[in-house]
């Protein structure tokens, strides 16, 4: 059975298709952040305001970790769809399932209201959260990776990844704004100034759909569609995609779920994490606008050298400004949080921006490093279950063992584990191969799951 050939896509058919990508990550992970920020500054008050505010806010970071506990499921489930039926109308779909998630949580009633089910709706929301994230990835990833020119699949590969540094920036803008027009008055935004953020997800979302709804699938999908009207396919049992993945690559899946563990590490404790330390009495203290305002800041600075490490991936290779990321994490991780403690906006500032560098120096190549390390059939799940792997290990981890080891044993411990997932990750993408500059194959058999 030959393979069949696509013409090369239109520049700008690339312009559309980077747009869209871009603007559907930017608004799943809007609203995935916005559950962070609140997770730090609100949620241990509302949800949990019989624990006290150091278990009210483990408890808190508790139901943000959820959602990567929830992500793995969601690679597959959407994977296994996005395989058969097309990155477009999956991705759509998981659109759809964060708005809607997020939507609910901006009109739950709190703890006072409803008593324990306020506590239990929100995490069954927040997993929808994860859920719908874990789909939502690896098929924005592919539409850009399955569209570029070989030699240029780390620029456009990036489009993707600016959506968490562009939603970082909103979410932080979204709740300063609030928060500035209430002023002082706690009680009305812990009432309902943090639902607004939540609320105008409603308008994202409008957006996202137009955009994606204009854009076409991949040619190289589209392609095996035709193919598979006018040819027989041999009868043959088939296979999940993730059957195949985790049967035929399962070195790939590990390895990358290693590789990028630290990359979560750094960005979640920089989101979610640190937005709590930089506002509470005992971290570095510091008001909430300015704490806010910082992360609108740095999260233009995170932008440009996401940007600037996918363009350079292209030159010097993926695996290689990884590493680099992994060497800088294990250097700067044990001086984060003594600088931190010095209780100054510069401090926090100057800590926040070079952690979330970092993030990107790994972040911009991997939109591209992902998708190239796997097989044409299953890369939409393969590369989305190494990606939320990573998530659970380095995402979820982390922000809750934060608080026990700053408590027993000072906060440079917390910067010490950071260190170690970064040891993790360095070890991890050293054993995998370099991709960049390499041809996609777009095997024959695609054509077999597209007719499923």
């Amino acid at each position: 059975m030959s393979t069949p050939t696509t013409e090369p896509p239109k520049p700008v058919s690339l312009s559309r298709v980077a747009a869209a990508s871009c603007a559907g990550t930017t608004i799943e992970f809007y609203d995935f952040f916005i559950y962070g920020t609140a997770a730090a500054l609100v949620f241990p008050k509302v949800f949990f305001p019989a624990l006290g505010p150091t278990a009210g806010t483990v408890a808190s970071f508790a139901t943000f970790a959820v959602a990567f506990f929830a992500r793995p499921v969601g690679a597959v489930i959407f994977g296994h769809y996005g395989d058969r039926i097309g990155r477009k109308r999956t991705l759509i779909s998981t659109l759809l399932l964060m708005g809607i998630a997020t939507v609910l949580i901006g009109l739950l009633p709190g703890a006072d209201t409803i008593g324990v089910a306020a506590p239990l709706i929100l995490v069954f929301l927040r997993f929808c959260q994860g859920f719908a994230v874990g789909g939502e990835w690896a098929g924005a990833t592919l539409l850009t990776a399955e569209y570029a020119p070989k030699e240029k699949r780390g620029l456009y590969g990036v489009f993707p990844q600016l959506g968490p540094a562009l939603a970082f920036g909103l979410s932080s803008g979204t709740f300063l704004i609030t928060g500035l027009v209430m002023g002082d008055d706690d009680e009305a935004f812990l009432t309902y100034g943090w639902r607004i953020p939540f609320l105008l997800s409603i308008l994202l979302i409008g957006v996202g759909l137009w955009v994606r709804l204009s854009i076409e699938e991949t040619p190289a999908f589209r392609a095996a569609m035709e193919q598979a009207k006018t040819e027989v396919v041999t009868a043959k049992p088939k296979r999940l995609p993730f059957m195949d993945a985790v049967t035929a690559q399962p070195r790939e899946v590990l390895l990358s779920a290693g590789a990028l563990a630290m990359l979560f590490t750094f960005f979640y404790m920089g989101t979610a994490y640190l937005t709590s330390y930089g506002t509470n009495p005992d971290g570095a203290g510091l008001s909430r606008p300015t704490v806010l305002g910082i992360g609108v800041g740095v999260s233009i600075v995170f932008a440009i050298a996401t940007v600037v490490a996918g363009i350079l991936s292209d030159r010097f290779g993926r695996r290689n400004l990884i590493r680099a990321a992994c060497v800088a994490g294990i250097l700067w991780a044990p001086f984060l949080f003594p600088l931190l403690d010095t209780g100054t906006p510069l401090a926090f500032a100057t800590g926040l921006t070079v952690t979330m560098v970092i993030f990107a120096i790994a972040y911009g190549p991997a939109g591209s490093y992902l998708p190239e390390l796997f097989r044409a059939k299953y890369r939409y799940t393969g590369a989305g279950l190494g990606y939320n792997l990573a998530g659970v290990l380095g995402g979820a981890i982390p922000p809750l063992l934060a608080p026990g080891l700053a408590a027993s044993f000072g906060s440079i411990a917390i910067g010490f584990m950071m260190a170690l997932m970064g040891v993790l990750s360095l070890i991890c993408v050293s054993a995998l191969r370099e991709t960049s500059n390499t041809a996609l194959e777009h095997e024959a058999d695609f054509a077999e799951r597209a007719s499923v």
